[in-house]
This record gives structure tokens, C-alpha cells and sequence, in this order.
């Protein structure tokens, strides 16, 4: 095994599977991945296990985001496979894996409109069986200390981090089991990236069998929010 190494951390008290730990919700493989020949990261495999936390460390360049995005089959998979559950990943599993497995970017994709307008846009899918919200949203509102004119401001008027804001609405709102977070709070000021943390923190405890993937410039904020870090080495 090579490109990566595991660094663990006691599970919180808070924190105890509800399904025995040896079940995975989310097993990677044997996954490789080459840039101008020479590997990124090769033979990693990641298993995230029911209310696990888990942290991507490694310095920049070192394949964090691609990582994410291979995890969420926005890249492809060159080398490996993925099991969601017990069940191998397929050609017709993938849509219905994505409503499961949701992906945070630094710089969301966002629509025209309001901020309710894409909180609602997210159940026009079709692999989407749920309806939006409102009252949800409005709990999640308090925990970030906004008011529900949040939900009124046209999205061209939102800053870089309350665009991060509302995709983060957007995707809890959902109720995937497992989110894999990219900087979440890279652009927001101390007092709100602290919400956030407490946001997400709730949502892991609303449903004991959900987990997350961290990834963070701050090291002390990984530490905060994560009970196990995978530190990638970069290219070798």
C-alpha cells in the first residue's frame, strides 16, 4: 500500500455505531490514480464506517479533491472499485448512489434565483423521492444564527461563503448517508465556520448510520471535527 498512511483517533464518547463496525457504508478499493505517469495515490483503500468522521490530510497538491470526486464518480476510476454497502457499484446503481453519497465542492454550482429556489431545484431530480422542507430548513438556519431572509436573497447577491452556505443546506436537506466535504468552510469567518461544525455535527446525530469525509487548510479544525484522518502523500 502505497501514497497514503491511516492516523487514528478514539472515537468520541458521543459517537457509537448503530450496525456493527465491520459493515462499511462506503468501501474503496485498491484505488489508483496516474498523472503524467507517475501515481498520485495507488493501492489506497478507504472504508467509512456507520457516525464516522473521517479526515483527508496531505499537503496541497497531494490529491485530496480527486480523491472526493474519484469517491463520487465525478472522475473516473482508473484503478480499484467502489462498494456502497455490501453491493458492488454498477452502471445502473451510480444515480442512486449520488442521492446517497453527496458531494460539497469549495465552489458549488448554483442557479438563478433565490436561495429557495435551488433548495427546491435539488428535488426536481428524478432519483430524488423526497419534498422540500421548509420548517427543516428554517432549524438549520437557526443553527447557522440566519434568519429566513436567507431564503429570500437572489443568489447573485451571495458571497463565497454563503454560497458555501447554501449548498451545504442544500445537500443535508437531502438526507444522504454519507457527505464528503471539500473545504466547507474555507471562506467563511470564524464565529460561522464554527456553526457550520455544529450544524454537521447535528446532522451525524440525527442518524447514527451516516459518516463524512473532511477535507481542511486548517489542521486544528480537523482535529475538532474528525475521529480518523488518511493522510495522502502525493506523487511517488
Amino acid at each position: 500500500m502505497s501514497g497514503f498512511k491511516k492516523i487514528h483517533n478514539p472515537l468520541p464518547q458521543n459517537t457509537t455505531p448503530s450496525q456493527p463496525v465491520n459493515i462499511p457504508i462506503l468501501a474503496a478499493n485498491g484505488l489508483g490514480l496516474k498523472l503524467d505517469h507517475r501515481w498520485l495515490w495507488k493501492d489506497l483503500s478507504l472504508h467509512l464506517y456507520p457516525n464516522e468522521r473521517v479526515g483527508l490530510v496531505g499537503p496541497s497538491g497531494s490529491g485530496k479533491t480527486l480523491l472526493l470526486r474519484t469517491l463520487v464518480l465525478l472522475d473516473p476510476i482508473q484503478h480499484g472499485h467502489i462498494s456502497f454497502g455490501d453491493r458492488p457499484l454498477n452502471s445502473s446503481s451510480i444515480t442512486q448512489y449520488r442521492t446517497q453519497v453527496v458531494y460539497l465542492p469549495q465552489r458549488p454550482a448554483i442557479f438563478d434565483g433565490t436561495v429557495e429556489d435551488n433548495l427546491k431545484r435539488a428535488f426536481t431530480l428524478k432519483a430524488q423521492t423526497g419534498t422540500y422542507g421548509r420548517s427543516r430548513i428554517e432549524h438549520y438556519l437557526r443553527t447557522l444564527n440566519r434568519s429566513e431572509a436567507f431564503l429570500t436573497q437572489p443568489v447573485r447577491q451571495l458571497s463565497g461563503g454563503e454560497s458555501q452556505l447554501l449548498a451545504l443546506l442544500r445537500a443535508l436537506q437531502l438526507k444522504p448517508k454519507v457527505l464528503l466535504l471539500d473545504e466547507p468552510t474555507a471562506s467563511l469567518d470564524p464565529d460561522t465556520t464554527y456553526q457550520v461544525e455544529s450544524l454537521i455535527d447535528q446532522w451525524m446525530v440525527e442518524e447514527p448510520d451516516r459518516a463524512c469525509v473532511w477535507t481542511s487548510h486548517d489542521p486544528p479544525q480537523i482535529q475538532r471535527v474528525t475521529n480518523r484522518q488518511i493522510q495522502l502523500k502525493g506523487i511517488s
